[in-house]
């Protein structure tokens, strides 16, 4: 085969020493720690054999470090997480130069890595979001204690840790014990009678139970306050980030005309937020950052907007297009040919974190009643069943983000009138296709209908 890199490497990373091949020879395979000045030699080393191109395989958050320090070298990198194996006896020296032998000949295709800034974001998010699961696990502790002393807070209100639920525990963990004057503790706008909330709030109270409702309260109201904080870092990041695109905006755009940023003219979007939404304005942020209003798309919130910025953001460039984006994501069906015959158009299995924000937004508007998107759904129900509904609707709203802000065009939702007529269209055209497959005629199907009946 043709060699493509003829000064590459490869390396095997591991939790305590990586393993560098520069040849095929056993005596090409050096070791290294995983110290920071064990790091700066294996780039010394890389630099003394005159490497140009290093390939390394993604092993958990190990390879990170060593990632960075190569490319601050001035070394490409290919991370790589899918290749195929070596059939020989595995070690780590064989699964070196085995990467080595793969990245010379070209055969190795790089994973998507972010800009330095994006990963901040990704980085920020990702805590918020296990902060949000943390509160989450808090809420099921304390509803579990009031539920084996038989308060049923759960009943009488929505949401525990709404306002009427958080007055109610509030009183609860003072030492209130008294159901009638709990229940005159809630929002007026409870749907519940005072009686039946006072009756759903009498039971056994219990002393080692009330203790974990009172932990967990202290502990759901810090994770609430170290999500504040975390908004705070993500908004003051994403303000530089739009100040810099804004500057470089502005600098195009001849000195007359230089009055109004590219997303300036764009309104913001209303959302309706809950107890988890970000403490900023994502939609502002969002449409100074791509100049484009991703909340326009029905079915989409704050928080799959921030998820795409967090993931992807504006290195969504670096995908030449939707259908890479949706094959990056596990959103494509994974066509296995064989003999002619497509055997299996499964979506590959994998984990994306943008892939099941798509998702959880597809989710929303299959809830919907009206708009093209629902009836979208609606239809690849029918035929296939929710799940690939929900694949399907999920790649269609990736494709939407791909074109939107890639191409910087603004989403128009379809009319539901002119997708009947289209669908309407399609139908007869596939009823047509049949007719002249099986020579088939009108007045056949007529005489046909009438030996039926």
């Amino acid at each position: 085969m043709t060699v493509i890199n003829s000064h590459a490497a490869g390396i095997d990373v591991g939790s305590r020493e990586h393993y560098v091949a520069t040849g095929q020879q056993s005596s090409d395979v050096c070791t290294f720690g995983v110290y920071s000045k064990d790091n700066a030699a294996l780039v010394a080393h890389l630099q003394q054999k005159g490497i140009t191109t290093v390939a390394m395989e993604s092993t958990g958050t190990y390879w990170q470090p060593l990632f960075a320090c190569i490319q601050a070298a001035g070394i490409a990198v290919v991370l790589s997480n899918n290749y195929i194996k070596d059939p020989q006896k595995k070690t780590d020296a064989k699964d070196a130069r085995w990467l080595q032998r793969l990245h010379t000949l070209g055969l190795l295709k790089t994973s998507f890595i972010p800009a330095a800034q994006i990963e901040q974001v990704r980085t920020y998010h990702r805590h918020r979001s296990s902060l949000v699961a943390q509160a989450a696990t808090c809420i099921q502790k304390m509803q579990k204690a009031l539920r084996l002393m038989n308060i049923r807070l759960d009943i009488a209100v929505r949401d525990i840790t709404g306002v009427s639920g958080m007055a109610i525990l509030e009183s609860i963990v003072a030492g209130q014990r008294d159901g009638t004057f709990l229940a005159s503790l809630v929002h007026y706008k409870v749907k519940k009678s005072k009686e039946e909330i006072a009756e759903a709030l009498q039971g056994q109270w219990k002393t080692e139970q009330l203790y974990i409702v009172a932990d967990e309260l202290e502990s759901y109201k810090h994770y609430q306050l170290r999500m504040v904080n975390c908004d705070k870092q993500i908004e003051l990041l994403l303000q530089q980030m739009t100040s810099a695109i804004t500057v470089k905006h502005a600098s195009e755009i001849p000195a007359a005309e230089n009055v109004v940023s590219p997303a300036g003219a764009i309104k913001p979007t209303k959302v309706k937020k809950n107890k988890n939404s970000a403490g900023y304005d994502v939609s502002k942020l969002s449409m100074e950052y791509f100049g484009i209003d991703l909340l326009e798309v029905e079915g989409i919130g704050g928080a799959t907007v921030m998820t795409f910025i967090a993931e992807v953001g504006s290195d969504i460039i670096k995908f030449p297009s939707k259908k890479h984006f949706t094959s990056w994501l596990r959103l494509s069906p994974n066509n296995k040919i064989t003999g002619g015959k497509v055997i299996s158009s499964r979506t590959p299995k994998g984990k994306n974190i943008l892939s099941n924000a798509f998702r959880l937004a597809a989710n929303t508007i299959a809830q919907r009643k009206d708009g093209v998107l629902k009836k979208i759904f609606s239809r690849i129900a029918f035929k296939k069943g929710r799940a690939a509904a929900i694949t399907a609707l999920a790649r269609r709203l990736a494709e939407i983000f791909w074109i939107m802000t890639v191409r910087k065009v603004p989403y128009k939702a379809q009319n539901e009138k002119e997708y009947d007529e289209q669908t309407k269209k399609s139908i007869i055209k596939n009823i047509q296709h049949k007719m002249r497959k099986m020579n088939l005629t009108a007045e056949d199907i007529a005489m046909g209908g009438l030996v039926t009946n």
